[in-house]
């Protein structure tokens, strides 16, 4: 015999921000009896109060919580039918999950060279996450139901978690928010604009968000999914955001994943090369050896996807730019320029076309091989 259960009225009250009274509408149907899911419901409000596990005795103190939490995903996949997201989200998110952030333990922390502070309670917080995702993916999740819920303040909380030092929590983000993405239509727009914001603030203001190359790693998904033609806003995004995240110092840390959107734009839309390859001109880096490699690495794969009719637009200022780069001292620098026009991979009409303004750009470019010629530094050039 199935069974109906709700919170009962005398659990309303105030978790993370959230009243319980807002989630009286969702119930569970599953072959359990009342006693059993008042029983979970109680399990799940006793995972509410929050730990510093930084404590001898906070960190003993949740040993109580593991049992219940570790309990939820099983309790979620195992009833049948709708599933009651008013324990899940009130307790199990919001109270476990939101928090402010502490700050770095070394105010000198470079990202590129030290290793990351790990949070604490992650025993804790990844079976959370672990709920959270297995909730999201449930057949019996119902997006019109969890809306009222999975709200634009929640996607901003969500978001804030993304600056976390803890490289495993970053990595349990990415799936949550592209399971949010993909399930919430209502939430997509917002959530590309937020994003935007915090790369604009991390470019033009912080230069520090330990997020970037998770969001990234969302957005050459969503980028993919794009339809066609491209809307104004996604162009615009891409000039005016991704293009100016190279010029930020720890490129490095997410270099891979902003070159596969950059290549994934320029996919979908050709028009979209001039642009870009004029933006990356405009950063290209003047006295960082390593960015420079970085920048011709993602040079050479828009070359892979570049139209014959957009390489014509683009050739002068690129040419322009390697003939400066051939006679680097930095020798990963002139060996990638010493081979990018005689890769034999690239489209037939293309080399062609490379061909014939190398015979219009000989004069600069054989100076600059007559420079490096003399005495260069690193044998592996001429190899």
């Amino acid at each position: 015999m199935q069974h109906t259960c709700s919170t009962p009225i005398s659990l309303r009250f105030v978790i993370g921000g959230y009243s319980t009274s807002v989630f009286r509408s969702f119930m569970i149907y599953s072959d359990i009896s009342d006693e059993e899911c008042d029983s979970f419901t109680v399990s799940l409000y006793g995972c509410s109060p929050l730990l510093s596990f930084f404590r001898p005795l906070d960190l003993s103190g949740g040993a109580p919580h593991r049992p219940s939490t570790s309990a939820a995903p099983s309790a979620v996949l195992g009833g049948s039918g709708r599933l009651s997201e008013t324990s899940v989200m009130v307790v199990v998110i919001a109270c476990n999950l939101f928090r402010t952030l502490p700050p770095s333990d070394n105010p000198d922390f470079d990202p590129e060279e030290d290793d990351p502070t790990l949070e604490a309670s992650w025993p804790h917080l990844q079976l959370v996450y672990e709920f959270f995702l297995r909730f999201l993916e449930s057949p019996d999740f119902q997006p019109a139901i969890g809306k009222k819920v999975i709200d634009q303040k929640f996607v901003l909380q969500l978001l804030e978690l993304f600056d976390s030092e803890d490289p495993r929590e970053r990595d349990f983000l990415k799936t949550v928010l592209h399971r949010i993405y993909g399930k919430f239509l209502g939430l997509r727009a917002f959530i590309r604009k937020q994003i935007n914001n915090i790369f604009l603030r991390f470019v033009y203001e912080t230069e520090h968000f330990n997020g970037v190359g998770e969001l990234l790693e969302i957005l050459g998904s969503i980028i993919n999914g794009f339809a066609l033609p491209l809307k104004a806003e996604h162009k615009q995004f891409l000039i005016k955001v991704l293009i100016p995240l190279h010029k930020v110092k720890c490129l490095s840390l997410y270099h891979a994943q902003l070159a596969y959107c950059v290549v994934q734009f320029l996919e979908k839309d050709p028009t979209l090369t001039e642009p870009v390859i004029k933006g990356l001109l405009k950063f290209w880096p003047k006295t960082c050896s390593q960015k420079e490699v970085m920048f011709l690495g993602e040079i050479e794969e828009i070359l892979d996807v570049i139209e014959p009719s957009q390489f014509v637009k683009i050739q002068e200022p690129l040419f322009k730019q390697i003939a400066k780069c051939v006679s680097s001292p930095h020798f990963q620098i002139a060996q990638h320029l010493a081979t990018m026009w005689i890769r034999k991979h690239l489209p037939p009409p293309l080399v062609k076309m490379v061909i014939e303004y190398l015979k219009q750009f000989l004069t600069d470019l054989c100076l600059s091989f007559i420079g490096l010629s003399k005495g260069y530094w690193s044998h592996r050039i001429f190899a």
